[in-house]
């Protein structure tokens, strides 16, 4: 039985969302026709297969679920070496869509506002001031090392002497899910399978990204 809550979220989705798995490829230049200059990436975007329908009667809400990357049906688990792929997803969509149906970035057009999600780049280890911004220690005579130090953490009277929790201190940075919201698609070729996206997103060359479009 669905219930009630479950309906009108349905009943309100009445649109297609844009969205699109790919890998993060090169950064260029691209010249708009006023000869302005943009930064952009280059996003290589194969085609997605739909591999499960999600329907409100059965699941509870409307969407669709596709499959990209190729991978070994060794790698996979049983229930999907029926259509073995890398990365599975699941947007909301109430567009009629068959199981075994293929999404291109034909889907996209170039001015469609986008959100890019992917894994930032690993850094390892940092202190306060790469990670947090901090400013450090003054510049002056007989700081000696202390330049890029924390400085003082708590104690005294303040959580009974310990280190409150949130306290901005070093440790590891990056490999955290980021979002880069407005961007705007520059280019679409469906011949190459690329979207060229202005400005950076987050992630190293070959990193799995994920192309929204903005609801509107």
């Amino acid at each position: 039985m669905v219930c009630s809550f479950c309906r009108a979220v349905a009943g309100a989705i009445s649109f297609m969302t844009k969205f699109m798995l790919g890998t993060k490829g090169r950064m260029t230049q691209v010249f708009d026709e006023s000869g302005t200059v943009h930064a952009a990436t280059v996003v290589n975007a194969g085609s997605l297969s739909v591999t499960q329908i999600k329907t409100v009667e059965k699941d509870g809400y409307a969407a669709v679920q596709v499959g990209y990357g190729a991978q070994k049906e060794s790698r996979v688990n049983k229930p999907q070496r029926a259509q073995p792929f890398k990365h599975y997803r699941e947007y909301v969509s109430d567009t009629a869509l068959e199981s075994g149906a293929t999404i291109d970035v034909s889907l996209f057009a170039p001015g469609d506002v986008v959100s890019v999600s992917a894994l930032s780049k690993g850094k390892g280890f940092q202190g306060v001031v790469k990670r947090h911004g901090f400013h450090g220690g003054p510049r002056s005579h007989g700081q000696k090392n202390k330049e890029r130090a924390p400085g003082s953490i708590g104690g005294g009277g303040r959580a009974g002497g310990r280190v409150i929790k949130g306290m901005r201190m070093a440790g590891r940075m990056g490999g955290e899910r980021v979002t880069v919201k407005n961007l705007k698609i520059l280019q679409v070729d469906p011949a190459t399978h690329t979207l060229v996206i202005s400005g950076a997103v987050p992630g190293r060359p070959g990193t799995l990204v994920e192309i929204k479009g903005n609801e509107k």
